[in-house]
């Protein structure tokens, strides 16, 4: 079966980029929410980048009364966990797998390539990237969780194993409670994930020191060349 592209925009911080960002935005949003972050970003040090930014598909979502609304997946619940989407997870899966591969049909290796989100788009760039059949640079997951966790452990890929990964959560978060992170963090440490977690004092939501936390570990997974 095709899995038809999701529609999405481009920013390059350089020209002729050599690693591509895909960044997924969060429930009730689209791909312009996390343009404004790219600004914020300090790039120096690292490699010309393409940050890519998908729309999600519109849905009824269940939490919200079923208003139709841009979702990576249904939410049942406002514990996030009881009665997960299953299928609507899987097939933003394939969705944003065909992202990752259109990225490296154009030139990039698949080991320049980071998959980053916020809240929903936090939570399938957990659960795509570390299911990817080959490496990727690394996987950045703010105010985010790992979705049906209860079957990660088997369907996860040793491709990325050794990925690095970076969580970021607001300790009074009331969306996605700073707990749901923690517990991911655990998780992915148990299974001997390298995971870079950083607590901030905020809500659900981007801060500045954030955004530098963000900018040091793309300097380290993705250095300039020499």
């Amino acid at each position: 079966m095709t899995t038809k592209m999701l529609t999405r925009f481009e920013m390059e911080s350089a020209p002729r980029p050599t690693a591509s960002v895909i960044m997924l935005h969060g429930l009730g949003a689209n791909g312009h929410d996390l343009a404004g972050v790219v600004p914020e970003l300090n790039l120096r040090g690292c490699q010309p980048m393409r940050f890519i930014f998908p729309h999600a598909p519109n849905m009824p979502v269940t939490v919200n009364g079923g208003y139709v609304m841009p979702a990576w997946y249904d939410i049942t619940g406002t514990d996030l966990i009881s009665r997960q989407d299953v299928q609507g997870i899987q097939q933003s899966e394939l969705a944003i797998t065909a992202l990752v591969a259109h990225e490296i049909k154009r030139g990039i290796a698949p080991d320049h390539i980071v998959l980053a989100g916020f809240s929903q788009g936090a939570a399938m760039s957990l659960h795509t990237g570390l299911r990817l059949p080959y490496a990727i640079a690394g996987i950045i997951a703010l105010s985010g969780y790992l979705p049906l966790a209860d079957r990660f452990a088997k369907e996860r890929s040793s491709a990325n194993a050794f990925t690095p990964i970076f969580m970021g959560h607001g300790l009074d978060d009331t969306v996605v409670i700073h707990g749901r992170g923690e517990t991911t963090r655990n998780v992915l440490q148990s299974l001997g994930y390298t995971v870079q977690w950083h607590s901030y004092p905020t809500e659900h939501n981007i801060t500045p020191q954030e955004l530098d936390d963000v900018s040091a570990f793309l300097r380290q997974i993705l250095p300039e060349a020499p």
